[in-house]
């Protein structure tokens, strides 16, 4: 019971870990195109905003399975 418990938790925190690094990475590399972007068509710059919040929705994906791997640990789901 114990290393079942252990191994939900570590994979809650690798859910929340990877989905927060790869948004990271996506976003700095979005962040500085869009600069180059808006610096030349400042008319631009909704759609690049739009882009540039898209890969947030990996980190709420690996918030959700977290918590769902959080409330398993604790008996309720």
């Amino acid at each position: 019971m114990a290393f079942e418990t252990a191994g939900l938790a570590i994979g809650a925190g690798l859910a929340i870990i990877g989905g927060a690094i790869g948004t990271a990475m996506v976003q700095s590399a979005i962040g500085s195109s869009s600069i180059g972007v808006i610096a030349e068509k400042p008319e631009e710059a909704g759609k690049l905003l739009l882009w540039l919040v898209i890969p947030e929705t990996i980190v709420i994906f690996g918030f959700v399975i977290a918590i769902m791997l959080v409330l398993k640990i604790q008996g309720v789901g």
